[in-house]
């Protein structure tokens, strides 16, 4: 039997799709008999985020870790480099696993200082998206890509969530050089449990960081696009950056009386709160809401961004534009039409996300590359010294 490894998995928000894939991926690790570690940003306070924290707190071997990181470029990238590379050296590590743009620069850049002095050590890479929601004709974009091209030789491997991001990096990024492979996020068993909405559940609902990425605006051009007393009511749950922005928006469109704003919640939690789901995102990477929501056999309405072709296979028709708020109002339309239609679909949905996507497959596949990429360490060092 191979012996227990040693990993630390590294990100800046503790929040989202990403801090969900982390969660699930450090617990069935240990749960497997490795030693594992968390490394994240200190100052993610709000009560979801510590509450999470603190129940995969006692499955770390390696011990829960939070240091200031920032979300945007700067000074203080320096500092936390270091911070990363003292810490992953005083755990004598064998994988540092980076996730997302910051947490993959840091991870990449102290895997590299302890590499120089010698040690022995695997840095994998996943961007969850990060990076490739840039558009490189932007300053931004040129900046940030080209970031990640200049850090790009640093990494062992890189994992992504879907053939989207595979496909994205490559078109902006450049042919990576080192081993990839495309491993899809997965659900537990407990989470293929039918959700039924609550009696006053709203006929939409929306989960998710509030951003205009996640293109709740559309979703208020489209509800307001339909005349009372036919208007539906909508829950958007979450919180985000650009919050405020999407409540005055509500108010100015006259949505006051339709659209409620009740903050973050669990996502099984949030079911409950309404009849279909709805992602009306501009971008994705392989979003975790969507497997849930499927999983709960909920009824969606998602636009053909990223992953989402991928999860929905040979339903994928029945995605609409991202954008385009006329064809959002119009599969709104046919869900108050029909729900039946959109509840059979949903059912079939779920059967074919459980065949395919499951946090087991994902870690042994994750674990399987941190292998592979090991035993090469192992045969370049043979090399070396031979």
């Amino acid at each position: 039997m191979s012996a227990p490894l040693r990993i630390l998995q590294c990100l800046r928000a503790p929040v989202g799709g990403l801090f969900r894939h982390v969660l699930d991926l450090a617990e069935a690790q240990a749960a497997l008999g490795h030693e594992v570690g968390i490394l994240a940003d200190s100052r993610a306070s709000d009560a979801l985020t510590t509450a999470r924290l603190e129940a995969i707190r006692p499955k770390l071997a390696l011990g829960l870790h939070l240091i200031p990181m920032s979300r945007n470029p700067g000074i203080g990238d320096i500092a936390a480099t270091q911070a990363v590379a003292t810490i992953a050296k005083r755990l004598d590590l064998d994988v540092l696993h980076g996730h997302g743009a910051k947490g993959g620069l840091y991870a990449r850049l102290a895997a590299a200082r302890l590499r120089r002095s010698g040690r022995r050590l695997v840095c994998v890479y996943t961007p969850h998206g990060g990076v490739l929601h840039f558009d490189p004709k932007s300053m931004k974009g040129r900046v940030l890509l080209g970031a990640e091209r200049a850090i790009s030789s640093l990494t062992d491997a890189i994992v992504f969530e879907s053939a989207f991001s595979q496909s994205a990096y490559r078109a902006k990024i450049g042919e990576p050089a080192c081993e990839t492979r495309v491993i899809p996020n997965g659900l537990k068993p407990d989470e293929f449990a039918t959700v039924t909405p609550a009696p006053d559940a709203a006929d939409l609902l929306f989960i998710g960081e509030l951003r205009h990425l996640k293109g709740v605006d559309v979703l208020f051009e489209a509800i307001a696009a339909i005349p009372d007393p036919d208007r539906p009511r909508a829950v958007i749950v979450g919180a985000g950056p650009d919050a405020e922005a999407f409540k005055a928006q509500a108010r100015d469109l006259g949505l006051d009386a339709h659209v409620t704003f009740p903050g973050a919640m669990p996502a099984r939690e949030a079911f409950r709160l309404g009849r279909c789901l709805v992602v009306p995102s501009r971008a994705e990477s392989f979003p975790y809401i969507v497997l849930e929501a499927a999983a709960a056999g909920l009824p969606m309405i998602a636009t053909r961004v990223g992953g989402i072709p991928e999860i929905y296979a040979e339903a994928s028709d029945r995605l609409v534009p991202a954008g385009d708020s006329a064809a959002l109002r119009g599969q709104i339309d046919a869900y108050r039409s029909n729900p039946s239609a959109f509840a059979a679909a949903a059912l079939s949905l779920r059967d074919s996300v459980e065949r395919r996507f499951t946090v087991d497959r994902m870690s042994r596949a994750v674990l399987d590359l941190y292998r592979q990429r090991l035993d090469g360490a192992d045969a370049r060092q043979l090399g070396r010294t031979g």
